[in-house]
């Protein structure tokens, strides 16, 4: 009988925060170090890891989403214009996953 191993966390994926950073945009990095030592100091008060763990796994999805730095950088752009009130053309999500076939 074997044991059932844990999730790894997202340090033993090869996301360090080093590598995370490094995967980031430039213009996204001040922000993630921001967060980090955010995160670190309010983990030496609480002993508590989980939310520095949240955090990494959260920038890791953006550091993935980097790869394609143009393609980033117009999502990033239509964002920030939607957040300011241009109208623009949307489509509700279960549009977008029928017409992606998911």
């Amino acid at each position: 009988m074997s044991i059932a191993q844990p999730d790894p966390l997202p340090v033993a994926q090869g996301r360090s925060p080093r590598a995370i950073r490094a995967g980031l945009l430039p213009e996204e990095a001040g922000d993630f170090d921001r967060e980090y030592r955010q995160v670190m100091r309010e983990a030496m008060e609480s002993l508590d890891l989980t939310p520095v763990l949240e955090m990494l796994d959260r920038w890791g999805r953006v550091a993935l989403l980097s790869r394609d730095p143009e393609r980033h950088r117009r999502m990033l752009d239509r964002a920030e214009r939607l957040q300011r009130g241009e109208d623009l053309p949307t489509e509700p999500w279960p549009v977008t996953r029928a017409r992606l076939g998911l």
